[in-house]
């Protein structure tokens, strides 16, 4: 990897987008060490991508930290590669123990996890910042400030997306708060809808932001998507991920108002389902992670203007191999 010793990458959450779009720019990187997947199921699609794979507990069942350093001393991990919001938490909290282990985790600490998690404090956290609060849609925990319909009630966590209302008078109002805990109301976004991928150095210091315009979405994640260069975008999403407190990756997203001004919807401290989107216009970030780790001072590469349209493909699990997990 470009004079970079080899480093054995560990890839968690192998059936999820993301982690399917790391273990892909790895090997677009000609990643000179293994990958290692690992996920619940053996019927993981990073399994059959990556040079090896080990099948994990739950992150909640109390034998899964355990098994992560067996896996990490196995396969003599150099990098925990994390892309989903479940696994960060573990890796933040362990982080001495791992690196005591020879395995550098790629990720923030637990307070900017925290800050991230929780839309209410993200929105709290950057409205200290005056030069952001254009960017900040209303948001509250309380429908008593409500002022005007249509507004967005959402879940106050990070949860993909599962739970998004638009409420467009009392009676939806009313419906929601009688079935659903934890949430806020924002300012409805109706517009252009964006994905902007940043990375960070391990001091913080923001390196690159790729905007990426979400066109087309299945389950939450970018189908046919167009990267472009939007120089105040950029500026925006790296002051943002400084504030936050980011190491490493993450991805912002943001969508317009009805004036088309473009605003915050959340912050995830970890790699996106469009990962890949970045590495195709010229930004590898997985790459450039590792080169990181390497101990290589990286020069982030400029990105061109691209559109990308995604496809299924299939992969042939054989009986044998089935029947023998």
């Amino acid at each position: 990897m470009r004079g970079v010793p080899n480093l054995n990458v560990l890839v968690p959450g192998a059936a999820g987008p993301a982690g399917i779009n790391v273990i892909k720019s790895l090997k677009m990187a000609k990643l000179q060490g293994k990958i290692i997947a690992t996920n619940t199921s053996y019927l993981s699609a990073g399994f059959f991508l990556a040079d090896a794979y080990e099948i994990m507990p739950k992150i909640s069942e109390s034998e899964y930290f355990d098994k992560l350093l067996r896996v990490v001393r196995k396969h003599s991990v150099n990098v925990l590669m994390p892309s989903s919001s479940f696994d960060i938490f573990p890796y933040s909290e362990n982080k001495e123990e791992l690196l005591r282990n020879g395995a550098f985790p790629v990720v923030s600490s637990r307070k900017t996890l925290e800050i991230c998690r929780d839309k209410v404090r993200t929105n709290e956290i950057l409205a200290g910042h005056g030069e952001l609060g254009n960017i900040l849609p209303f948001t509250s925990t309380s429908s008593n400030k409500i002022q005007s319909f249509p507004v967005a009630a959402k879940s106050r966590y990070e949860k993909g997306g599962d739970e998004f209302f638009v409420i467009n008078d009392e009676a939806d109002l009313r419906y929601v708060e009688s079935k659903f805990d934890h949430l806020i109301f924002q300012e409805l976004l109706p517009g252009t809808e964006y994905t902007i991928d940043v990375l960070c150095d391990f001091d913080g210091v923001p390196l690159v932001a790729v905007p990426r315009i979400r066109i087309q979405l299945r389950g939450g994640v970018s189908s046919q998507g167009r990267v472009i260069h939007n120089t105040e975008m950029e500026d925006i999403c790296k002051r943002i991920a400084k504030i936050v407190g980011i190491l490493g990756p993450c991805c912002i997203q943001m969508k317009e108002s009805p004036e088309g001004a473009p605003k915050l919807v959340e912050v995830n401290a970890r790699m996106g389902g469009g990962t890949m989107f970045a590495a195709l216009a010229g930004v590898n970030i997985p790459d450039l992670i590792v080169q990181m780790v390497g101990g290589k001072k990286v020069s982030v590469p400029t990105f061109k203007e691209i559109t990308v349209i995604r496809y299924f493909e299939e992969i042939i699990v054989e009986e044998e191999l089935l029947n023998s997990e």
